[in-house]
Order: structure tokens, then sequence, then C-alpha cells
């Protein structure tokens, strides 16, 4: 089911970080992700740091797709190849589609900014319940590369030809 979004609509969208280390207050990603879609003029629904664990990600995960007021998920961290790196894992078994290009778009961009070194992310997105999921690196830097080369158009009713906005959920 798809609804009409407005230029003027904003996604509701919940931000999780996956981390062993970080909290609240060094949470450098979580905190850019969430004045990125604030300044973009979307609503912060949710903000969580789970540690790198695919069943503690998975449950929050899962409980934001099924949650009608959550439009988009962004996750930071966990999708790398560290043993603890489970974020793909955890989350690609719920997608009802994937966004094939997301990965392979991310990389590209992220490959004129540290070169080589992008062939380590496994960033990838999804649709779950007519909730589009993002997955990106850790990083502060990554998180910049990902959202305002990728999300941030996507998540605009306004950008043309097309966006993700038509395909989610009716705002509450």
């Amino acid at each position: 089911m798809t609804h009409t979004y407005s230029a003027a609509m904003p996604a509701k969208i919940a931000v999780l970080t996956v981390s062993d280390t970080r909290n609240e207050e060094t949470d450098t990603s979580g905190a850019y992700l969430v004045d990125a879609l604030t300044s973009a003029g979307h609503q912060l629904q949710s903000r969580k740091i789970v540690i790198d664990d695919k069943y503690q990600i998975r449950a929050v995960v899962s409980a934001w797709i099924a949650d009608p007021a959550i439009d988009a998920v962004v996750i930071t961290g966990g999708t790398g190849f560290t043993a603890r790196d489970t974020t793909p894992e955890a989350i690609s078994v719920l997608f009802d589609k994937h966004v094939e290009g997301f990965g392979e778009l991310f990389r590209h961009l992220s490959y004129q900014e540290i070169g080589t070194s992008t062939i380590q992310s496994r960033a990838l997105a999804g649709f779950a319940n007519n909730t589009v999921i993002f997955a990106l690196p850790g990083s502060t830097g990554a998180c910049r590369t990902g959202w305002t080369g990728i999300i941030a158009e996507q998540l605009d009713a306004t950008h043309k030809p097309c966006n993700f906005m038509p395909h989610l959920k009716k705002p509450n």
C-alpha cells in the first residue's frame, strides 16, 4: 500500500547505533544522524544504542518496523568484517525487498573519500513492512556520506524523478 506525501510531510525516523563501546555521550555518529534528519525537517521517533549482537539488533529493528509511527530506520555500526559485526545478518532477514543499489552507491561515494578501504563496508538497505531501513558503517564520516549522498534525497518527497516517500507507512 502506498500513500501520498507532500513536500512538507516529514518522515518519522528511528536511529540505532550498534556498538560495544559507545554511549549517549560518545555516540558521535548517532548524534550526527539525529542532527541531520532534524535539520532536514524530519522527526526523530526513537534513538537507541545496542551492543553488537544480531539478536538484540534484530529485536529493536523488528519492533520499529512493526510500529506504525516509524517510517524509516537508520542504523550506524556493525557493518564491517570483525566477528562482532553482524548488522547485515541481523536485518537482511527482515527485508521484504532489498534496495540493491544502496550498498553499491554508498561504496562508490565512499571510495572517493577513503579509497579502497570502502570495500570493508557492508552497508545495505531494504524495506520491511513499508519501512525503509538503511545500515551505515559506524564512523561519523560514513554516516555523513550516506546521509548527504543518498538518504537525504530519498527521504525528500520533492526529489525527482523519484524517492522513497510514497512507499512508506502512512504517518499518524
